[in-house]
């Protein structure tokens, strides 16, 4: 590695760019951390007037300690901490300078609620002419729906993921965890990275209005083209396929061990009866093409079932896998975590934090070979970078700074 390629792998792909991050909970934070792993400068602005649920709370309810919560650093890694009262008319005044030195904006409030601060797209490019804005809503900023309260399941539900996920004689599964989240934050990325590009070329700026049900609807493009040319309004079936079978998850011997098994091809299904020590069922000739498969899908079920019920999943995958059959484990958490693949690829990293300790956490996913993207410190305390914010970015007085504290402006 010669010195230039030593000194751009020290660099991330985003170094130089300054995120101002007015993002609360998950979607929002959850986009600024991805920049931040690509070397952009994330600061976040926040308040003791009103935390970020992420630090306020706990499955139990409200939490003692804001530097405690896990879910707060899972999505706040790497970036830095200002604490601004927005309701205060100085407080705004002092997020409109600190946007000045910035090249991305981001916030993920309800439509309107920038605007009530004064801090909407209009305002800011007052202070910053190329200054880039994105909002993050659950169903944008147009259109009757914006001012709805929206979580993960009220979006999924709306970008029409939930009615086509779970078992056909079962309701909707609206996709308890954070998945449309994390989703819809990383489309933000995208558009985010496309409009820094578009500035290096233009010289101009841009606003970015992100529904984060759209973002999920763009996920069932086919199921959409379905029901758009045939008029066909698809359905919940479950975990099996259209065409293919064995096509499920099935149950393995350890507890609560379950193993993926999808048969596309005549040669993976022989492969599929040769690894089950080709038994004299699958000798059947109706199975031999896949719409006699498909017709006996349910009889191959429970046949498939009984024999992965005598195997631990890995050792059935790695058995599968090895007669060209496509079988992974459905992995729990503790898997992931432990899992000899997951750790030789670097998909988690372990990080100190102040008042968590060591954590183990979910790696930045991006591997580049010359700009990495990489966790660069932990989860930042409430207000840690104060003293960088106000007194080298903004230069104010320490008397000017201690006067702001006192009024909880600074807060």
């Amino acid at each position: 590695m010669d010195g230039t390629q030593a000194e751009l792998q020290a660099q991330g792909a985003l170094d130089g760019v300054r995120v101002i991050d007015f993002g609360h909970v998950l979607a929002g934070p959850f986009c600024t951390m991805q920049l931040a792993a690509l070397g952009a400068e994330v600061i976040k602005v926040e308040t003791r007037a009103r935390p970020d649920e992420q630090r306020a709370h706990r499955g139990d309810g409200v939490a003692d300690d804001l530097e405690g919560n896990s879910n707060f650093f899972e999505v706040n890694l790497s970036k830095k901490s200002c604490s601004i009262n927005l309701s205060t008319e100085e407080g705004r005044e002092l997020a409109k300078r600190l946007v000045a030195t910035a090249d991305i904006v981001l916030e993920n409030m309800r439509p309107g609620v920038m605007a009530k601060l004064g801090l909407d797209y209009s305002a800011l490019r007052e202070v910053k002419p190329d200054i880039i804005m994105l909002s993050l809503s659950g169903f944008g900023g147009t259109g009757p729906l914006k001012r709805y309260a929206a979580y993960n399941p009220c979006f999924t539900s709306v970008g029409g993921v939930s009615h086509l996920t779970g078992y056909a004689e079962k309701k909707p599964n609206t996709m308890t965890n954070s998945g449309g989240d994390a989703r819809a934050g990383t489309a933000a990325v995208f558009a985010a990275l496309m409009a820094l590009t578009v500035r290096r070329q233009t010289g101009r700026g841009q606003y970015i209005d992100s529904s984060s049900c759209e973002v999920i609807n763009s996920m069932i493009g086919d199921q959409m083209m379905d029901y758009a040319m045939n008029r066909r309004s698809p359905k919940r079936h479950g975990n099996s396929d259209a065409h293919l079978a064995p096509h499920n998850v099935y149950r393995c011997k350890g507890e609560d061990e379950w193993i993926s098994i999808a048969v596309a091809t005549d040669g993976e299904w022989q492969g599929l009866a040769a690894a089950m020590g080709n038994p004299d069922w699958a000798a059947d000739p109706a199975l031999s093409t896949a719409s006699g498969r498909k017709a006996a899908e349910a009889r191959l079920d429970a046949l498939v079932g009984e024999w992965c019920a005598g195997l631990g999943y890995v050792e059935a995958m790695h058995l599968l896998q090895s007669h060209g059959v496509a079988a992974m484990p459905s992995f729990k958490a503790e898997d992931l975590f432990s899992d000899p693949h997951v750790r030789e690829t670097g998909a988690v990293a372990e990080v100190d934090h102040p008042v968590l300790g060591r954590r183990t956490t979910i790696a930045p996913v991006l591997r580049m070979s010359r700009t990495p993207a990489r966790i660069y410190g932990t989860a930042p305390r409430l207000a840690a970078d104060n003293s960088y914010v106000f007194g080298e970015l903004l230069s104010l007085p320490e008397e000017e700074i201690r006067r702001l504290e006192d009024a909880k402006v600074i807060w």
